[in-house]
């Protein structure tokens, strides 16, 4: 399904830490091994704090790992010198959780649009509202949003504003960090299917973080489930719903409100609270809130293997 010559980003055997309090650290990413598809969607599903922004944060160059590799192409941009590091973020633009945050509130819609082009010398100044209203096309918007201000647009029309103005520098990876996760279900539905749209037209690679597997499993080619700063499972999208095997995957479904759903089926919960990554046990990272826990759990920490084609998990289950 998924071929290695097609692999346009790699995390290889990322950690990230933060120094805390009392000379102790936080680890936030552990050991993070994935693969970006050209083409594809890899979607990213934890609970919050689980580090999933703090992952994309490192894919996109807004922070650099404490340890490992990211590979753009086979090449490490952790270690580029900073001008091809600023050159290189042209290839990867992000969509943020709140448009409305990460927009100047000062700047008119026209210049937000531009602003990338314009920083990166690839627009000039007489060619802006052209180039202005091919994006408002792109993602679905009027002309007359041109002059308007971001607080006077709706929080979907702003984040069509935001993704065209990521897409503005025609990046080969798109990452949207809990990108609809701000917006009613509605809108959501007509923002993925923007994205699917736009995905399909320009074969672009998306990375798309969510904390809502039902919505993540609709769309995503793959899915990497992220637990306590580990990667449990990684699943091809489709099979979620039936092939799931990490207990946690499992647990995230089995939360699952749905209307189409029998009345007698009780919605389940997941038990316990998420350990402090202040103070990661040994062994497995979901020992304290799974009902499989051995002894082999608390004391051996499972690594990501292959269970079946384009399956993996960290699970001594299936070890």
């Amino acid at each position: 399904m998924f071929h290695e010559s097609e692999v346009v980003l790699e995390a290889s055997h990322i950690v990230k830490q933060f120094p805390a309090s009392g000379k102790r650290v936080l680890t936030a990413c552990s050991d993070i091994n994935l693969h970006v598809y050209k083409g594809r969607t890899l979607g990213i599903v934890g609970e919050s704090g689980c580090g999933k922004s703090t992952l994309v944060r490192m894919l996109i160059q807004m922070d650099n790992p404490t340890s490992g590799k990211i590979l753009y192409h086979g090449r490490d941009i952790v270690q580029l010198p900073k001008k091809e590091k600023w050159l290189n973020r042209q290839n990867m633009q992000m969509v943020f959780q709140d448009p409305l945050a990460s927009f100047n509130p000062k700047m008119k819609i026209i210049d937000i649009l531009t602003e990338p082009l314009m920083n990166f010398k690839r627009l000039s100044k007489d060619k802006k509202e052209e180039k202005a209203k091919e994006l408002l096309h792109m993602v679905e918007l009027s002309e007359d949003f041109l002059y308007r201000y971001p607080h006077s647009m709706s929080g979907g029309q702003r984040q069509r504003i935001g993704i065209a103005r990521a897409l503005s520098l025609e990046p080969e990876v798109l990452v949207c960090d809990e990108a609809t996760s701000a917006l009613d279900v509605s809108i959501q539905k007509t923002i993925i299917e923007l994205l699917v749209k736009l995905q399909r037209e320009k074969n672009i690679s998306i990375v798309f973080i969510c904390h809502d597997i039902a919505l993540i499993q609709a769309f995503a080619h793959q899915i990497a489930v992220m637990y306590l700063g580990h990667i449990v499972e990684v699943i091809p999208g489709e099979a979620v719903g039936t092939q799931a095997a990490h207990p946690y995957t499992q647990a995230l479904l089995g939360a699952l409100f749905s209307i189409n759903m029998e009345q007698d089926r009780a919605i389940d919960s997941i038990e316990g609270e998420v350990p402090s990554p202040l103070d990661i046990l040994e062994g497995c990272p979901f020992q304290g809130r799974c009902g499989f826990c051995s002894d082999r759990c608390r004391t051996e920490k499972p690594k990501l293997r292959e269970i079946g084609p384009g399956h993996q998990a960290a699970c001594h289950r299936f070890l």
